[in-house]
């Protein structure tokens, strides 16, 4: 089976193209990302401006053409919360059926965190036992813990790198007092999820800020609390092109990677965490897996 995942966010339209069969991780075939750059684009109503929507719109066209050079059988397509809530999003779905022939889906939060969850299961070599799930998007961030391949807690909260750079960190160099009222208000935010999380889970993080997080604060594919606290006070005192020029960083993540760091670090003093392990899969590779899945019991 030829199958893609298209998903499409705050930063761009990401297809990935994999071959797969029932029983076997799938085989990548090809990958394409085409920016959408909505971040800075959501009007005091909550609707993408026009021209966040054509580029979104050119991006989901672009990709979507490149799926069916690359003969998929079966699209996924999935816009991620930034346009789930924008308050014109029928009129962002109308566009990309007119333009590109197709339904943009989406999950909820919550829903979100269990697919990647699930891929999270699957990547780990040693599946035994409860694992605890970060994932730090555009507009949100999910929490998400059990022993099964599906958790048992899913909690989507709106502490996304974008929308808190929007809302709470508009300028950079950032202000001291703005990054320790973004600190509290996560503290606030996560604590009450705190209650009834599993102990001894494995800690795991996936998206890209938390790559990107631990590209600069860590090591081995590992963040620590400690090591995001020594840096924050550094990215703060950063404008957004010093922050590019730091390994791992994309110029586009860039403005948000602050706001990614300092929600990172309040999650996890929230949660008691001390170090997260970065998992490469992530939504995209729970929503292939969770088709793979059905497709072989249908």
């Amino acid at each position: 089976m030829r199958l893609a995942v298209l998903d499409v966010g705050s930063n761009a339209a990401h297809l990935h193209v994999v071959d797969a069969r029932p029983g076997g991780p799938p085989q990548s075939v090809f990958r394409l990302k085409a920016p959408t750059l909505l971040a800075d684009s959501v009007d005091d109503d909550g609707a993408l401006s026009d021209d966040a929507v054509d580029r979104l719109v050119s991006a989901v066209t672009e990709t979507v053409d490149a799926s069916r050079r690359h003969a998929v059988t079966d699209l996924i397509p999935l816009a991620t919360a930034t346009i789930r809530d924008a308050t014109n999003v029928q009129e962002i779905r109308d566009r990309v059926r007119e333009a590109a022939g197709i339904e943009l889906r989406s999950l909820s939060g919550e829903d979100e965190a269990r697919v990647t969850f699930l891929a999270v299961r699957r990547w780990l070599d040693r599946p035994a036992g409860p694992v605890l799930l970060l994932d730090i998007g555009g507009a949100t961030t999910e929490i998400a813990a059990g022993s099964g391949e599906l958790p048992d807690i899913a909690v989507s909260l709106p502490l996304g790198a974008a929308r808190i750079t929007r809302t709470m960190l508009p300028c950079h160099p950032a202000r001291t007092r703005d990054v320790a009222a973004v600190h509290r208000h996560v503290l606030r935010s996560v604590r009450p999820h705190a209650a009834g999380l599993p102990d001894g889970a494995r800690h795991i993080a996936t998206s890209k800020t938390f790559k990107q997080l631990a590209r600069v604060a860590g090591a081995d594919g590992r963040l620590t609390l400690g090591g995001l606290l020594e840096w924050i006070p550094r990215l703060t005192a950063m404008r957004p092109e010093e922050r590019a020029a730091l390994p791992g960083v994309a110029a586009s993540r860039s403005r948000q990677l602050l706001a990614g760091a300092v929600v990172a670090a309040a999650t996890m003093e929230a949660l008691d965490i001390t170090h997260v392990d970065v998992c490469p899969w992530a939504l995209r590779e729970g929503l292939l897996l969770r088709r793979i899945t059905e497709l072989s019991h249908p």
